[in-house]
């Protein structure tokens, strides 16, 4: 099989991370967290994340070089928070030294591009969600000359069934190229495949979008909606969790609207969703219909804004940001 050891090792590495986030964030203190220079919260479980996940592949695939949101260089200046960082990975990794900790963060530092293997990881993607105690995602994706062959996404805070939002919560969420997407819970074993829905008429559709309006256009959203004769509300959650909620069919659509002409997407923050929902059956492209570029370096630099569908619902949607949008 395909990609089979890298994604055993990528769904144990998440799996891992995620618990070290969900322990991070139920005892996260007021205030604990830094900024970075685009003023987004950086938090102890983004270091954490990355450094557990960074450090086991570079174990199992040292070749293989990553792609990763986040740089130790804010630790090395606040003692206390790299002592919280290190306190958070020694859970999961208690013989890595402190400058392990270090290395394997700065170890994202790669710059992507069109060839070879690479790893995209965000940590911690929904860090505002992160710190409301809502939804976020650590979303690793391996990329093969530009290709998304296989992404994995941990989603702790999801609950498993979108019916039950009260119930059992934590899941992980992987597709790997031709060979469908499954889920478990975070601290389970049992293994499901999950599907797109089946909705074939928009106004029978839901579509979900971020929760921040900092990153996508609501009101050309709600427009968008209205030209497809949806009725139901948005459902707004963060991070790529939105990507795991269109792959087992909690929605049929996901719009995420350029903000600004120079906007550019980051690869980590589509990367692993796209793969799960591909292989849920769904279907993704840019506001024009076209694929999402990964060879480009760190940057979708090729594509404008993100359309994310069960597949049935795509052509449709897609013309209708156009027409919204005026493209």
């Amino acid at each position: 099989m395909a990609w089979e050891n890298e994604l055993a090792a990528a769904v144990d590495a998440v799996q891992r991370a995620s618990r070290i986030t969900r322990a991070v964030q139920d005892r996260l203190v007021a205030g604990m967290r830094i900024e970075k220079g685009d003023k987004s919260p950086v938090t102890v479980a983004d270091f954490s994340a990355q450094a557990v996940v960074s450090h086991l592949l570079s174990q199992g695939f040292p070749e293989v070089p990553l792609v990763g949101e986040e740089g130790a260089e804010a630790l090395r200046a606040s003692d206390e928070m790299r002592g919280h960082v290190e306190d958070a990975v020694w859970t999961e990794l208690p013989d890595l030294p402190s400058d392990g900790v270090l290395s394997a963060i700065d170890r994202g530092n790669f710059g992507g591009g069109p060839t070879g293997t690479h790893w995209a990881l965000d940590p911690i993607d929904g860090t505002k969600g992160f710190l409301r105690l809502q939804q976020y995602a650590i979303a690793l994706a391996l990329i093969h000359e530009g290709e998304v062959v296989l992404g994995v996404l941990g989603c702790p805070s999801l609950p498993h069934d979108a019916a039950r939002p009260d119930g059992a919560r934590g899941a992980l969420f992987w597709g790997a190229k031709g060979q469908g997407a499954h889920w478990r819970p975070v601290d389970g074993a049992a293994v499901q495949p999950v599907f797109v829905s089946q909705v074939a008429s928009a106004d029978q559709a839901r579509f979900c979008e971020s929760v921040e309006k900092g990153h996508t256009n609501q009101d050309h959203s709600a427009l968008v909606a209205a030209r497809l004769g949806i009725e139901q509300p948005p459902y707004r959650i963060d991070s790529q969790c939105k990507y795991a909620a269109v792959a087992r069919g909690d929605a049929s659509i996901y719009l995420r609207l350029p903000t600004r002409a120079d906007y550019v997407e980051r690869i980590w923050d589509h990367a692993a969703g796209v793969r799960v929902v591909e292989e849920a059956g769904g279907r993704v492209t840019d506001v024009l219909g076209a694929p999402l570029d990964f060879g480009k370096g760190r940057g979708l630099d090729a594509n404008k804004g993100v359309v994310v569908t069960n597949g049935p619902l795509h052509d449709d949607t897609v013309a209708a940001v156009r027409a919204v949008l005026d493209l």
